[in-house]
């Protein structure tokens, strides 16, 4: 009996092996590099410095060349943990932000590392091509009635657990830090629409997910991360590269996102990818 059981997953993990192979595969990340966009409160970002390098030293011919990274959490594609918000000193689940929990190392709870390696179904929600636009204009804040738009006509529909993606257009000016800086992002009403169908995960293609200079008189500064992470403990990925999927036409895929496990940290880089399934 257990031969057979055996025999039968390795004929399922081949099948399995086989679809990912004849998969088409989307990079959702951008490069990492000195100089690329950053939200002002974390600059500088990301800062690489080679620290050993190769030279010839002797009669040996091997050598060795290694670096330094120093980079914000919140730099480049990256995910927010449930640590990164808080309301009158509490975060999602009513945890208080107390010295026990908010240590001079990190968080005891909340953290990065807490966030499970992701496989899940992946939406992308692409709405400067539901409202007939290329992109989306500097500052534009994307409403609840645009993503329903955006599902209606792209065929898909979000559902609880998915993985929601958002097309603003703003990650085609990424190589352009002051463009992209100004562009669109999520308004307060549509993370409200985004909320009530309990995704596991939402993401945008621009800096903050929110529009970092949109001020709601309720919520106040970056309200999508409020109802999102504070309220719905929903995850947030910001700066998805998203172009070359969309241009692709496909809506719906596997979702594939590995935070690290960096232990009390507010945030993980992340190398996100979306397959589409043969």
């Amino acid at each position: 009996m257990s031969e057979q059981r055996t025999a039968l997953t390795g004929t399922a993990l081949t099948g399995l092996v086989d679809t990912f192979e004849r998969s088409a595969v989307f990079e959702l990340e951008h490069p990492r590099y000195v100089g690329a966009p950053i939200y002002p409160a974390h600059w500088p970002g990301f800062v690489y410095t080679l620290h050993r390098h190769h030279e010839a030293v002797g009669a040996g011919v091997r050598t060795s060349a290694s670096g330094t990274i120093t980079m914000q959490e919140h730099s480049g594609t990256h995910i927010d943990a449930l640590c990164h918000q808080a309301v009158e000193m509490q975060m999602f689940g009513g945890v208080a932000v107390t010295p026990e929990v908010q240590t001079p190392r990190g968080f005891t709870q909340l953290g990065a590392e807490t966030i499970a390696p992701i496989f899940r179904r992946g939406i992308l929600l692409d709405v400067p091509a539901a409202t007939g636009v290329k992109t989306l204009g500097p500052g534009y804040l994307v409403t609840a009635d645009d993503l329903a738009l955006a599902e209606r006509t792209q065929g898909v529909v979000v559902g609880e657990g998915d993985c929601v993606l958002i097309r603003t257009g703003t990650g085609s000016s990424y190589s352009d830090p002051e463009s992209y800086l100004a562009g669109a992002g999520v308004g307060p009403d549509a993370a409200r629409w985004l909320a009530a169908r309990k995704p596991y995960l939402c993401g945008a293609d621009n800096v903050a997910f929110d529009v970092p200079e949109f001020n709601d008189p309720e919520l106040g500064a970056l309200p999508c991360h409020v109802v999102l992470i504070y309220e719905a403990g929903i995850y947030i990925v910001e700066n998805l590269q998203l172009e070359d999927l969309a241009a692709s036409g496909n809506h719906e895929f596997l979702f594939v996102c590995l935070p690290l496990k960096l232990e009390g940290v507010t945030g993980s880089p992340v190398r996100p990818v979306a397959l589409v399934l043969p």
